[in-house]
């Protein structure tokens, strides 16, 4: 048995198939067939109960899964620490960010930070800020960037940026002339917003209700363009940061709202209670070193 035989019978569990997880691990049915088989001959009971249908756990599949996945975590621990070891010469960060934030910054400071360890690979993940948080906690992800107020109880932070929401609007919209509205005024709007998973879906209707009203949401997104589509095509209105309204092509209008403003604040957010490898250490370090000289050459 090696590490290998583990890693694949918690595929298998997780997909409960065999088909879809040797299409997840790129190999063949057959071959992860085989190491399923072999692993079974060498603990000496069956893990699976085949079927036509599905591929279930059996009581002895259940309790060594919860096993097989203590020691994968050990040995993907053992080969992160090696990598630092290593000195940054490889590396991997996995980084969740929200798919409503204006990526420019960021990406710049990505492209600074690979100038520097170009063998440092990053997977970006959007999701929304309730399930970054999510999967940092189950260390899916390494750091990510979510909406404060944050959980200071689970983890560190860094300031990012503060950026307003504005009204996003039809062009046939009666208020789209102006340059400022009042909240209230879009009492009897349909919304158009960011589904659950997001922070701001949150914020939007909180913020809605202390203005006196609860907003008439006819449609979830997770994709901002779309939302965008949406209001052209007069199916409602939305609020969205500043920044991203602005990198709408449709046809619409976007307005200032007072009376309550609706703001979001966003940082960059890693465990307290995990480890954390080097690489993503060092990119935490970079990073909060270039968004301090980009406030610095700001007020000057």
């Amino acid at each position: 048995m090696d590490i290998r035989h583990l890693q694949y019978f918690i595929e298998v569990a997780r997909h409960k198939s065999f088909t879809k997880a040797a299409s997840h691990l790129f190999i063949s049915q057959p071959t992860i067939s085989k190491m399923i088989k072999n692993l079974e001959t060498d603990l000496g009971v069956e893990l699976f109960e085949r079927s036509r249908k599905k591929v279930v756990l059996t009581d002895a599949g259940r309790l060594i899964l919860s096993q097989a996945k203590t020691i994968d975590k050990a040995f993907q621990n053992l080969q992160t620490q090696l990598d630092d070891l290593i000195g940054l010469q490889k590396g991997h960060i996995r980084i969740g960010l929200p798919p409503i934030m204006d990526a420019e910054q960021f990406i710049q400071i990505l492209g600074g930070f690979h100038e520097q360890y170009p063998h440092i690979t990053f997977q970006l993940m959007e999701d929304g800020a309730k399930k970054i948080e999510e999967n940092i906690m189950q260390e899916e992800l390494d750091v990510g960037i979510t909406v404060l107020p944050t959980r200071e109880e689970i983890f560190d932070y860094f300031f990012l940026l503060k950026e307003e929401l504005v009204a996003v609007l039809p062009t046939a919209h009666p208020l789209a002339g102006q340059e400022e509205i009042h909240l209230e005024q879009l009492k009897h709007d349909s919304f158009i917003l960011f589904n659950k998973d997001f922070v701001l879906n949150d914020r939007i209707i909180s913020t809605c209700k202390k203005a006196g009203f609860l907003p008439n949401v006819i449609s979830e997104s997770s994709q901002w363009d779309f939302i965008g589509k949406m209001i052209a095509s007069n199916f409602g209105i939305s609020l969205l940061p500043k920044s991203v309204a602005g990198l709408l092509k449709e046809d619409v209008r976007t307005t200032k709202v007072a009376e309550p403003s609706v703001a979001w604040e966003l940082a960059i957010i890693w465990p307290k209670e995990q480890y954390i490898s080097y690489a993503a250490k060092e990119w935490l370090t970079y990073t909060q070193n270039r968004l301090s000289s980009i406030d610095q050459e700001s007020a000057l």
